[in-house]
């Protein structure tokens, strides 16, 4: 009957085990403007997370656990990452509420699987974290079949699109001058996290670079791309201004460092399997 139902629905959901966001205990988010930096085209996020987390001196805080991510730590400075990590810091923000940045940075593909429950597990975290406003960074390539499908006419490759959860949001990157994607489809954690802010009256944006770079093996970092995602956002974040060719050559050092710390681990030879371990599935 109903009950045998019932039961089995909830006995499913416990052998489905939900991410866990561990962060530092004394971490204060209140107030705080989280950008996201999931994988994407041409290492364009992660390109500009470790960017930011230079330039704005941002600190390790925690990260996100579960078993089905890939069993993977990046080592920097002979220092181990957990695959999904919190940055935080306090530099100077120029949006209303907002006096210090969360970063949250990945250089692995998301399981599809998991996505839902990732971006629910975040999104419950900002709420009870007090997050003030949320920018996604992503890209996107014309070229490339799988992946987000942009419906607008855009001049050349040189264009960055947005996405407001909110008319707040909306109004943010007007402010910004990054023009409305006006149709297309969004998919990964990127399009689940938009859509779930969205359904929860959250305010958040994504920003989307176009980028020439291929997926998989022999994935061709874009600093360009990133480049410009992060001249946008000069005007929220005024400590990450810097004039348009130091600030290339340095998406370009970084592009560098990323293409030789995940090279070989998150991008393994096809003929090892189906995995979900390597940098775009």
């Amino acid at each position: 009957g109903v009950g045998m139902v019932n039961s089995i629905a909830v006995a499913l959901s416990f052998m489905v085990d939900e991410p866990v966001v561990d962060v530092e205990e004394n971490l204060d988010a209140s107030g705080a403007l989280l950008v996201t930096c999931f994988p994407s085209v041409g290492f364009v996020s992660s390109i500009v997370a470790h960017y930011l987390v230079d330039k704005l001196g941002l600190e390790l805080v925690g990260g996100i656990r579960h078993p089905d991510l890939a069993a993977v730590c990046l080592v920097q400075d002979g220092k181990p990452l957990p695959p999904i990590r919190f940055y935080s810091g306090e530099p100077i923000c120029n949006m209303e509420k907002c006096d210090k940045v969360v970063l949250i940075a990945s250089e692995i593909q998301i399981p599809e699987k998991l996505s839902l429950h990732l971006a629910t597990e975040i999104i419950n975290w900002v709420r009870g974290s007090g997050v003030s406003s949320t920018i996604m960074i992503d890209s996107f390539s014309q070229g490339i079949e799988k992946g987000h499908s942009i419906f607008d006419d855009q001049e050349g490759v040189d264009s960055i699109l947005g996405i407001g959860s909110t008319d707040g949001a909306h109004l943010v990157l007007n402010q910004i001058k990054v023009p409305l994607l006006k149709q297309g489809v969004v998919s990964g954690m990127t399009g689940v996290m938009m859509g779930e802010c969205r359904r929860r009256r959250i305010d958040a944006m994504a920003i989307l670079a176009e980028t020439n770079g291929e997926v998989g093996q022999g994935v061709i970092p874009d600093a360009r791309a990133a480049a410009r995602i992060i001249g946008s956002m000069d005007v929220l974040l005024p400590a990450v201004q810097l004039d348009p060719e130091p600030l290339l050559e340095e998406a370009k050092r970084i592009e560098t460092q990323i293409r030789e710390m995940m090279a070989v681990h998150l991008n393994p030879p096809q003929d090892i399997g189906d995995t979900q371990t390597g940098m775009f599935g």
